[in-house]
């Protein structure tokens, strides 16, 4: 196999971990947001800078891994896998036991 295929199967593997990662933060941020009581203003500026956070951290993942070349399959890839992890980790129906 290539080299250049290597690297860009890496860059995949480390995109969807990219997405798991920001899932796992965002859903701590909304276990905060259960604990404490917030108003529209905080969680909005939370919101708001948990995507500057995954902006920034898409854009590090491009510039240390492919030299800053833009690559859409990266930025789908980590959408995708905040997405499957975020519905993985916390909307699953917990059934009790029989």
């Amino acid at each position: 196999m290539s080299p250049e295929i290597v690297k860009e199967a890496g860059l995949f593997a480390m995109s969807v971990g990219m997405g798991g990662m920001l899932a796992l933060i965002y859903g701590v941020l909304r276990m905060l947001r259960r604990l404490f009581r917030h108003t529209w203003l905080l969680a909005g500026l939370e919101d708001l800078a948990y995507w500057i956070f995954c902006g920034f951290s898409v854009f590090y993942l491009l510039y240390r891994e492919n030299d800053g070349v833009l690559r859409l399959y990266v930025i789908g890839t980590v959408l995708l896998a905040l997405a499957a992890w975020d519905s993985f980790l916390f909307h699953r129906k917990v059934r009790p036991m029989k």
